[in-house]
Parts: structure tokens; sequence; C-alpha cells
């Protein structure tokens, strides 16, 4: 009886059908708003926690650029010292194995960790110092077999024949674990052996992989995927060089799926090759969905893999008074019908997911911002304040990866005792001057420098005085050159000068100049010691098609012309006697 009466109030009232028809349009607007909603708000999380995925990649990874590629450039400049290559190549000779020891200590100085090793591949044998200086009067360690498995790390590295290679490693004789920075010393195509630094693992870390940040997880791992750097020191894969891949702790073993771990390979894959600077993907890390960022850094042949858990950087649960106000919002436009439903929220939700589309395409500003007090212009000057913190953040971070690339580039192409130009640097500077030549048909000038007797002064007032020897001579060069000009340190004593648009005239008198204020006065050191030195100079004229190898061959001429003639003097090279240097045109005593 009570359910006729219902059913007929519903059918005959006004009121009724009314009623219904707005539970009906409710219903009708709610469910699709409820899952246009949803996707907004995943798309947001989604979006927002790849970009963050990205940059923070890119932060990752010049992090650990900076951490450890100054070591590397450090252990390649003397794997090429002279010094080393000339003992490696004569271990027995007491003058090349001192020369080779002080260059050795000169570079200790210079690592971060203050150690070094080297193995000499002849012998095998294992030279080593530490920070302290523990070893000086015993840095010959032990001797390398093949047959010791621990010492496999050497031939592995030895085989791959050139470049710098990192390992994680515990060395048992020194007992230390440390990041190993592993250089090949090569003479040509033959490897003389290898020379290196470490870095403390548990230092490296605390820099570099254990910076805490809500729901993000980094390390590195090498080609193999083997962990080299994590903040659980068990998930790091010791002496993963000398082990076969099926007992490497790879990242690989992290991830739940065989799908994730062969897309996770192929991101691996893409961004070693260039084809991304960074690659992400969600996969199933312990049975969580989890962001996995991936990016290479190519110096070190490592790859920095980031996991981060985007529910606890971006809570889900901050979009829950939206649901509420969506619900409030559906009631009131159910009332007043479409129009106002329309005008109320469709509208300004389209103009809040604009802004979400427009964030996803990379432009941080919201299309126009809602200045109502209500919940949705709430969450659009939150999505659009949101928007604008990634951007700052965005631009931040790209600021520093330009300040990082610059740092880099600096490094690369300075000497770090006197700043000037390092062989890097005016091969680049010398291509440079030849295009320009070129064009202007216009010669210019070249300049070798060599400091006479300069191991006389490191053997009487030890290595720190050739160094301020090495700065005050520099300073002196650089004082008679035009400021377009350019010296560079070619070796430990040598210097090459680049004259842009010189004739022999000018080429002579700079030449002259140049012997002229080394000779003038001694240098002065700490302790009040003055040093008189010369320098013996030999120059040529350089066309625009000649070649730095064979202008730097005439020059050498020159300059051991000068040094014929006595030293503190100079010769111009003369091309008209068929490739004889040719006689001083002036000489300085």
């Amino acid at each position: 009886m009570h359910a006729n009466r219902v059913r007929l109030f519903f059918l005959s009232s006004l009121k009724g059908r009314v009623l219904v028809l707005t539970l009906m349009a409710l219903l009708a607007v709610a469910v699709p708003s409820a899952i246009a909603f949803s996707w907004i708000v995943n798309l947001t999380v989604v979006k927002l926690g790849t970009l963050f995925a990205e940059k923070q990649i890119l932060f990752d990874r010049y992090r650990g650029l900076e951490s450890l590629m100054r070591e590397v450039s450090l252990a390649e400049t003397v794997a090429r010292s002279p010094a080393i290559l000339a003992w490696a190549q004569d271990e027995g000779d007491p003058a090349k194995a001192q020369r080779g020891l002080a260059e050795l200590e000169h570079y200790r100085l210079s690592f971060k960790d203050k150690s070094y090793f080297m193995v000499i591949g002849r012998s095998g044998n294992y030279y080593f110092n530490d920070k302290d200086n523990s070893y000086q009067n015993d840095r010959k360690r032990y001797t390398l077999s093949r047959e010791n498995p621990r010492d496999g790390w050497y031939y592995k590295t030895e085989a791959l024949g050139s470049g710098c290679h990192l390992n994680v490693d515990h060395d048992d004789n020194l007992q230390v674990t440390k990041v190993w920075i592993n250089c090949v010393i090569r003479q040509g195509e033959h490897v003389l052996g290898i020379i290196g630094t470490g870095v403390d693992l548990s230092q490296f870390i605390r820099e570099v992989v254990d910076i805490p940040q809500t729901g993000v997880q980094s390390m590195f791992v090498d080609r193999n995927g083997a962990v080299q750097a994590h903040r659980d020191p068990r998930l790091v894969d010791f002496h993963s060089l000398t082990k076969d891949l099926k007992a490497k702790k790879t990242v690989f073993l992290l991830l739940d799926d065989e799908e994730d771990r062969a897309a996770l390979s192929l991101m691996m894959a893409q961004v070693s090759r260039g084809d991304a600077l960074v690659q992400s993907r969600f996969m199933r890390v312990d049975g969580h969905k989890t962001l996995v960022g991936v990016g290479y850094l190519d110096r070190l042949g490592w790859f920095n893999i980031t996991l981060m858990d985007v529910d606890a950087i971006i809570d889900r649960r901050l979009f829950a008074p939206i649901a509420v106000l969506l619900a409030a919002i559906l009631l009131v436009a159910a009332a007043l019908m479409t129009y106002l439903f329309k005008r109320s929220v469709l509208d300004r939700l389209a103009r809040v997911e604009t802004s979400v589309n427009n964030v996803r395409g990379g432009a941080f500003t919201a299309v126009a911002a809602d200045t109502a007090q209500d919940e949705i212009g709430r969450l659009s000057r939150a999505l659009d304040e949101m928007a604008r913190a990634v951007g700052d953040n965005t631009d931040r971070l790209e600021a520093m990866v330009r300040e990082r690339t610059e740092t880099l580039e600096r490094l690369a192409h300075a000497d770090p005792l006197t700043g000037v130009l390092n062989r890097r640097g005016f091969e680049d500077a010398f291509a440079r001057e030849q295009n320009r030549a070129g064009r202007t048909g216009r010669q210019s000038g070249l300049v070798l420098v060599d400091l006479d007797l300069f191991k006389s002064i490191n053997d009487k007032h030890g290595h720190q005085a050739g160094d301020k020897a090495i700065i005050e001579i520099v300073g002196r060069l650089s004082a008679v050159l035009r400021s377009y000009d350019i010296c560079a340190r070619w070796g430990g004593d040598e210097f090459f000068l680049l004259i842009a648009e010189c004739d022999l005239g000018a080429l002579s008198s700079i030449a002259s100049k140049l012997v002229s204020v080394v000779a003038r006065e001694p240098v002065r050191l700490a302790d009040g010691t003055e040093i008189a030195m010369t320098v013996s100079v030999g120059a040529c004229l350089v066309s625009s098609s000649q070649s730095f190898q064979a202008a730097a061959a005439q020059a050498d001429a020159a300059l051991y012309a000068a040094k014929h003639d006595g030293r503190g003097t100079f010769a111009i090279y003369d091309a008209a006697r068929h490739g004889r240097p040719g006689r001083p045109t002036l000489r300085l005593g």
C-alpha cells in the first residue's frame, strides 16, 4: 500500500517528476564528471611525476659527473705524462723511476682522495701511496699475478685497451673499499700499464646517492646493470669487474617482471646511444608501481637510475577536497539545470584541464588564473602555483646543468696549475686561427718556449718551487703577448705561443722579448731564494694551409738550434733552407 502511494506521487506530481529528473540529471552528469575528474587528477599526478623524474635524473646525472669527472680528468692527465710514459717503458732506470714517482706524488696532492696507484704492465709491480704518505719509502706494494683471481681487475681493464674505467672494489691487499678509477697508460697502440686513484665509497654515497628525498631512491650502475653505488651497501656489487654476469648484483633483480627488465635494458641502451638524454617508465618494484628514470654518464660509463614513488612525492589526498567540491557543484548544477552547471563547473574545469595540458606540453603557466575564491578557484591557483614551481625548478636545474657543463669545458681545456690552455685547448685554438687565416690570407706565428735546466730547480728546491717558477714564467710570457695572442702549457716545462697576424720581423721581435723578459730578473721564492732562469725559444711562421704537426716540427727544430747555440736565446725557422732549421736571426744571452 505504501509503495503504491510513493509510485503515484512520482507519476502524478510535478515536484516528484522534477525530483526524478533532477536525480537522473545528477547521475547523468555526476558519472562522467567523476570520471573526468579522476582522469585529470591521474594525468596531473603522472605528468608532474614524470617531469620530476626527468629533472631528478638530470640533477643526479650532473651531480655524479661533478663528483667524479675532476678525478677522471686528473687521472687521464697523469696517464699521458711524459715522465710516467718513460718510467713505464723502462722501469729499471733509477732516474726515470725517480721522475715517475715524483710525478705521481705531485698529482697525489691534487686527487680528492690524496692517493694514487700505478701498475707497470711488464713487471706487474703495483705502486701505491695514500693521503697520509704512509708508503713514502715503500711505494711498491706487491706484484700482480694472473693466477690470483683478485688481480683479475687489472688484466680485464688492460684488455679494454684505452680510456678510463670505474670499478667498485675492495682491495684485499690495501684493505680499503673505493670507487676505483682505472686509466690505461698507452704508448701508441701498446698498453704500458694502468694508473688511477680511488674515491671513498662511503663518502661518494653521502655526497651523491644518500641525499634524503621523500619517495626518491638513486643508484649508479655499470653497463651490465651491476650496482656500483647505493645507499644500501648490501645491494652494491663489489668486485664486479672480475665477476661473471650471472654472479653480479644488478638493478634488474629489483624489478618484479621480466617485461620490465627488458624495458629497462632497452632504456639503458637508448640513453647510452644518445637517442634520448633521459628515459622514464612505470615499473613494478617489490609489488609497488614505481616510476623508473634512467640517465647515462658517458664519460664514466655508468648509468644513474632513480626509483620514484609518485604517490609519496605527490600525495593524492590533496585532491580529496576537490572531489567534495565537485559533488557540491553538481548538486547546484542539477537544480539550476544545464546552463548554470556548465557556467559554474564545466567551463572552469575545462580551463583547469587546459592548464594541465599546457604543463604536460612544457608551458608552466596557466591559461587564465581563476580568481574565484571557491574550491575550483583554489584548485586552479594551486595548479598554477604548482606549475610555476615546477617551471622555477626546471629553470634552476637547467641553469645548474649549464653551469656544470661550462665548468667541465673549462677543466677540459685549461692547465690546472697555470690557468692557461692545455694541449687540447691549444690545438682547438690553433684550428680556429687557421680557419681565420684561411679567410684573411695572413700568416700567424708559432713559438715554442722551453725552460732551460728546469729539472735542476725541482731537484734543488723541490717541486713546489718548480711550480712557483712555472707560474711566474707564464705570467711574464703572457705580459709580452697581445690580448688576442694565445699561451698554452704543452708539457712540464714547454709552452706554445700562437701569435696572430704575424710577419718575420714581428716574430723575431716577440721571440727576443720573450727571452729578455725571463732573463731580466730572477724568480723569487716564498723563502726569499732567488733563481735565475732563462728560456730557449724556437719559432716559425705558419701558413694558412699548414697543419699543427708540421708547424710544431718546425718550431721544435728551431728550438733545437737555439739550445745547440747555448740556451738563453732564440731561433727562427728558415723554411727556405729545405726544411733545415735556419740560423737565429737574433740572439740574447
